[in-house]
Parts: C-alpha cells; sequence; structure tokens
C-alpha cells in the first residue's frame, strides 16, 4: 500500500470514529472507554510482535513509541475507569456508619 492510501484510510477512520463516538449517550461514554482501552491492547500485541522482526534504526524507535503509548493508555484508561466506577459504589449512610463504628470499638466482627 502506497502512503497516499494509507493517509486516506487514516482520514476516514478519524471521521468514522468521529461519528460513531459523537452519537454515543453520555452515560455510556465509560463502558465504552474501557472496551477502547482493551481494544488498545491489540496496539501493544501488535508491536510487540512486530518489533522482533523490524529493520532499523527508525522502525525500532517507531515501534518503542507505539508500545509505550499503547501501554500508557491502557494503564491511564484503566485507572481513570476505576476511578470513574468508584463514584458509582453506595456510600453507607451516616446511621449505618455510625452502628459499624460502635460494633468494630465493642469488638463485634463485621
Amino acid at each position: 500500500m502506497d502512503l497516499l492510501t494509507e493517509l486516506t484510510i487514516l482520514v476516514l477512520a478519524a471521521f468514522v470514529g468521529f461519528e460513531v463516538i459523537s452519537k454515543v449517550p453520555n452515560t455510556l461514554h465509560t463502558p465504552l472507554m474501557s472496551a477502547t482501552n482493551a481494544i488498545h491492547g491489540i496496539v501493544l500485541l501488535g508491536g510487540l510482535l512486530v518489533i522482533g522482526r523490524a529493520d532499523g534504526l527508525l522502525d525500532n524507535v517507531i515501534l518503542v513509541i507505539a508500545i509505550a503509548f499503547g501501554t500508557i493508555n491502557i494503564v491511564g484508561g484503566f485507572l481513570v475507569t476505576d476511578r470513574m466506577l468508584e463514584m458509582f459504589k453506595r456510600k453507607p449512610a451516616k446511621g449505618e456508619a455510625a452502628k459499624s463504628g460502635e460494633r468494630e470499638r465493642a469488638g463485634v466482627g463485621v
């Protein structure tokens, strides 16, 4: 494939991705982010597989950058997803928290 074809595919993919993401309701952005982070693992796996066959300094540098960005995206995405899911956990009511504290002070197992 020549460079012009690859650039055309990249631009079209960017437009399709923008249109798809803009149609998703806000409540589904967190699960969508998590799924796309998991899909980004394919980039990491591909980079690791290709770096063994790469020839030349430029190929190795580009692959190392791709692997580094893929790793950052995966780890950061899961950290953000975990933090956002913490926001949906139910917090104990004040009465329940006080009873729980009294039981702990009395030595009653939880």
